[in-house]
This record gives C-alpha cells, sequence and structure tokens, in this order.
C-alpha cells in the first residue's frame, strides 16, 4: 500500500440506517480519529420530518464530529419542509439522498427513485434561492435501472451549486452485487462540474489507494459498509500501513465497549440493548468464525457477552 497520505483526499462516512448514528459516530471519532460524516437520511412521517432523525441530527453527541443531515424526498414540497425544519436547527448544509436503492423507498419515488424522473428536481434551483446559507451534496447511484440515467439527473444539477457528488456506479435495481459500471464513472467524472466522491465496494486500505491512483480526478472515497466491517479502514490508509487483525479485533472491542456502556445507560433493559449492539458485528470479517456464530445466535445479553472476544487475540 502506498504510504504517502494525501491530506486533499476526502475520507467520508456513508450514513446506513441502523448503523452510523449519533453514539456510533461519536465513539468512532474518539476510537479511530475524525472524519466527515452524515446523518441516516431524514425523512418525513405524517407530513412532518420524523423526530428521531431530527434527535440523531441534533444529539449532544454531535459536538465532537458534527454531521451533515442527509435527507431523502419525492418532490420539492417534501424538500423544502426538510430544508425549513434542519434550518431552523443551525444546518448549514445537507446531503439530497438520490441514491437508497431499497424498494420502500424508490417505489414511493425517493432516494434512487428520483433518477427515473429527474424532473423532480427542476425547482432546485430557484427553491435554494430561500436558503442562502446551506450548502448542498449529493449522494445518488447512476440509475434506478438504466445506468445512463445519471446524464438527465446532472444536467438538473448543473445550475445548482454543490459541494461535491457521491457517485456508487450501480443502478438500484442492483443495489450491492454485480459489476461497477466503472465506464460511466468516467463519463461522469468527465461531465461533472463539482468534485466527485467515489462509493462502491471499498473494504480495505488497498481499496482507496487503488480508486485514488487510477481516478486521480476522484475528490475523495466514501465508505459504508466497508468501514461497518473493519472500522480501521480510514486510520489504516492514513497510517500507510495495513494494522493486522489482531491490532483491528483489539481496537473494535474498544469501540464496541464505548458503545455497550452507551447504551447501558440509556436503553431501558438487557433485550433493547442486545438488539442495538449486536449489529455491530454484522459485516466483519475479523472475528473467529466460532466467536461470529455465537454472537449472532446469542438470544440474551449475558449470553452475548459471554461469547464475546476478550482480546483481538483470542
Amino acid at each position: 500500500m502506498d504510504s504517502t497520505f494525501d491530506s486533499d483526499f476526502r475520507l467520508l462516512i456513508a450514513p446506513l440506517q441502523g448503523h452510523t448514528d449519533a453514539p456510533w459516530r461519536h465513539f468512532h471519532h474518539e476510537i479511530y480519529g475524525p472524519a466527515q460524516c452524515f446523518t441516516p437520511f431524514i425523512r418525513l412521517e405524517k407530513g412532518e420530518p420524523r423526530a428521531r432523525d431530527m434527535s440523531d441530527f441534533t444529539s449532544p453527541l454531535n459536538s465532537s464530529c458534527p454531521p451533515v443531515p442527509q435527507i431523502i424526498f419525492r418532490d420539492a414540497a417534501e424538500i423544502h419542509l426538510l430544508l425549513n425544519a434542519l434550518v431552523s436547527v443551525r444546518a448549514t448544509a445537507v446531503d439530497l439522498n438520490l441514491g437508497c436503492p431499497f424498494p420502500p423507498q424508490t417505489g414511493k419515488g425517493r432516494g434512487a427513485g428520483v433518477l427515473a424522473h429527474p424532473e423532480v428536481l427542476d425547482p432546485l434551483p430557484d427553491l435554494m434561492d430561500e436558503y442562502p446559507g446551506i450548502t448542498l451534496s449529493v449522494k445518488m447511484r447512476l440509475g434506478l435501472d438504466s445506468p445512463e440515467q445519471w446524464r438527465a439527473v446532472l444536467e438538473r444539477l448543473k445550475p445548482v451549486k454543490l459541494s461535491h457528488i457521491t457517485i456508487h456506479p450501480r443502478t438500484a435495481r442492483e443495489q450491492y452485487s454485480g459489476p461497477l459500471h466503472m465506464d460511466q464513472l468516467e463519463r461522469l467524472l468527465d461531465e461533472s462540474p463539482f468534485p466527485v466522491i467515489y462509493n462502491g465496494d471499498v473494504l480495505t486500505p488497498q481499496d482507496i489507494s487503488r480508486i485514488h491512483s487510477r481516478y486521480p480526478r476522484i475528490a475523495g472515497v466514501m465508505c459504508g459498509r466497508g468501514l461497518l466491517g473493519r472500522p480501521s479502514l480510514f486510520a489504516e490508509y492514513i497510517a500507510g500501513r495495513e494494522w493486522t487483525v489482531d491490532e483491528r479485533l483489539d481496537a473494535m472491542l474498544r469501540f464496541h465497549s464505548r458503545l455497550l456502556d452507551h447504551y447501558g445507560n440509556t436503553l431501558s433493559g438487557p433485550a433493547q440493548i442486545l438488539s442495538k449492539i449486536k449489529p455491530f458485528w454484522e459485516y466483519t470479517t475479523d472475528l473467529p468464525r466460532k466467536t461470529a456464530k455465537a454472537l449472532h445466535k446469542s438470544q440474551t445479553l449475558s449470553s452475548y457477552l459471554r461469547a464475546l472476544p476478550r482480546t483481538g487475540i483470542d
């Protein structure tokens, strides 16, 4: 791995529902160092921004690593309502979710569903005149069901002042499997007037180095599932050295311990704590198979705690 760290190359933590909430972001920052992060998407519920989404953005835990709130919407009216709410709690930047690939959202025209109806974005330039204090960014797929749908979307976005576009070079229908459409990524890089952040299948520090070397015009990478499975990913890349499995697990256990203590102090009872902490290990491949199986099968908090390794060399 190239040991030369480019400080201008941005490292961003992707928002993932059920995982990267305020406690996760806070303690990740504490263990592994700073990185730009985003809230899991904020959406409307019965015509109002969902309360728990807004609470995540306004959590006191965000003081150490202020996140950019991400919103998901189906039309300009929903954007307007969400921006009003975020401006009222002093947001200065907002990320637009055009990338969520899951049918419960795309089927209602939200997330990557917008990519099939780019006219939804036509009011955006005029709408943003109402919010001169807000900087916008976009996280998107290449399309809903065609990897060329980004073209019409980009045309609608060009009149808007965006800080960057984050692109996952698959369609929503492909979700997280199949080949990446890197040819379309290259075309988007040629046509985008905005900095482009890369997202997709970044699992190791070598993956980051490879993207940076192969596509020098890319302004950075955003990692989601790769960072959940390997929370030290950015720290390893910055250090220019791949950590051993033992080092990674030792750090993960310290991270886990802080989260577990927090949940123990804020949640109601062992069942809630267990349901919240078990997903911590969902994406990691560093646990011994026997340990991973025991954690997954745990039905009580006490059995879960017994299954935990004590150090990275257990």
